[in-house]
């Protein structure tokens, strides 16, 4: 069974989603691209960017979670903390924390704020509660 994040806030509200105008392109292209591979990914990166505010980049907060950003996000149940940096799937380098946008957990915390919780399918079936602890920029991503 794979990972399927379901982000909405307890009592089934889904958290705000804030993305840049400057990645929203990239990020279609993206989806449209997958879309005959991987459709599952592709709509549900396409209903997320579909629900999105989206605004300049001189306009996207500091505490949203965005293309080059450091996210850290908590397991609620285990309390364990996670650091890694949302890139496009060309930049992706797990080694390195940095993971593909195209990937459930990648969308999931895409356009999160700091403070936003989401339910989160594990592997095993599980549900758990995550939490967006905090967001940092941390590299320059590719526009193109």
């Amino acid at each position: 069974m794979s990972a399927q994040p379901k982000t909405r806030r307890i009592g089934g509200r889904k958290p705000r989603v804030v993305i840049s105008a400057a990645s929203l392109e990239h990020l279609e292209g993206l989806a449209e691209g997958a879309m005959a591979r991987q459709p599952d990914l592709a709509n549900r990166l396409l209903d997320e960017l579909a629900r999105a505010r989206i605004v300049s980049d001189a306009k996207l907060p500091d505490n949203v979670v965005a293309m080059g950003r450091s996210v850290t996000y908590r397991d609620e149940f285990t309390d364990q903390e996670r650091t890694v940096t949302p890139v496009y799937p060309e930049e992706a380098d797990i080694a390195q924390g940095r993971i593909s946008v195209f990937t459930p957990i990648g969308i999931a915390l895409l356009g999160l704020a700091e403070g936003a919780s989401f339910q989160w399918e594990a592997r095993d079936g599980a549900l758990r509660q995550l939490t967006v602890v905090a967001v940092a920029r941390t590299l320059e991503t590719h526009q193109a």
